[in-house]
C-alpha cells in the first residue's frame, strides 16, 4: 500500500514545525503503508523584504504588544517540548523572507523526497532552535551542505532568479485551492487536513485514504 502526501508549509511557521513532528509520529503508526512526502511552498508573509527585517519590531507591529507575543510563544514552546522541539524565540533576530528557502527545498526535491525532507527539517531547526537567518544565502548554502547537497551549486543558483517564478506559481496555486493557513496536508491529492493535527488523526486519515483507493 502506498500514498503520497503533499505538505504545504512555510519554514518560519512554528505550527508547521510542530506539524512536521506530528506527521513523523503518524507515519510511525502506519509502517505498512509506503508514504512519499512532497513539501510544497507557502509564504505567511511574502511582503517581508528579501533581506529580512527585525523580528522583534515585526512581531510587535503584528501582535500589538510584548505580553501577547509572550503568551503565543509560551503556548508554542510547551507544545514543542512534548515533541522534542527546543524553540528558542529569543535567538531569532531576523524575520526572514522564505522565498529562497523554498527554492532550496524545491531543488532538494528534484533529487528525491528523502533529501527534501532532510532539508526541510534542517531549515526548521536552524530557524526555530538556532535562531539562524534562513533568508541569508550563505546560511542556506551551509544548510544545503549539511543536508548532503552541493553548496557551491546552491550558492550559484541562489544568485540567479532560477525557479523564483515556479515557487511563486505553486504558492498561487495553493491559494487558488483555498489554502489560507498552514500546515496543510494533502493526501493523494484528494483529501486535505488543515493545521498541526494530532498523530492519531493523521494516521487514521492516511489509512482511510489508502483503503478507499
Amino acid at each position: 500500500m502506498s500514498l503520497s502526501i503533499d505538505v504545504v508549509s512555510d519554514v518560519v511557521c512554528p505550527w508547521c514545525f510542530i506539524g512536521q513532528k506530528k506527521l513523523d509520529r503518524a507515519l510511525g503508526m502506519v509502517p505498512d503503508i509506503d508514504v512519499t512526502l512532497n513539501w510544497r511552498p507557502y509564504q505567511l508573509d511574502p511582503t517581508i523584504p528579501r533581506g529580512g527585517t527585525d523580528r522583534q519590531a515585526y512581531m510587535l507591529a503584528k501582535f500589538g504588544g510584548q505580553t501577547k507575543i509572550d503568551q503565543i510563544h509560551a503556548r508554542i514552546e510547551a507544545t514543542g517540548q512534548e515533541l522534542g522541539i527546543a524553540f528558542d524565540f529569543a535567538a531569532i533576530k531576523v524575520a526572514a523572507n522564505t522565498l529562497d528557502a523554498h527554492r532550496l527545498i524545491r531543488w532538494a526535491g528534484a533529487t528525491g523526497p528523502e533529501l527534501q525532507g532532510r532539508v526541510v527539517r534542517n531549515l526548521f531547526s536552524a530557524y526555530f532552535e538556532q535562531g539562524r537567518d534562513i533568508g541569508d544565502p550563505q546560511v542556506l548554502a551551509d544548510l544545503a551542505r549539511s543536508s548532503g547537497m552541493d553548496a557551491a551549486v546552491v550558492s550559484a543558483l541562489l544568485a540567479t532568479p532560477s525557479d523564483i517564478e515556479a515557487v511563486q506559481q505553486e504558492i498561487a496555486t495553493a491559494t487558488t485551492m483555498g489554502i489560507t493557513g498552514v500546515p496543510c496536508f494533502l493526501l493523494d491529492g484528494r483529501y486535505a487536513l488543515m493545521g498541526a493535527q494530532e498523530p492519531e488523526i493523521l494516521a487514521d486519515a492516511i489509512r482511510q485514504v489508502v483503503e478507499q483507493s
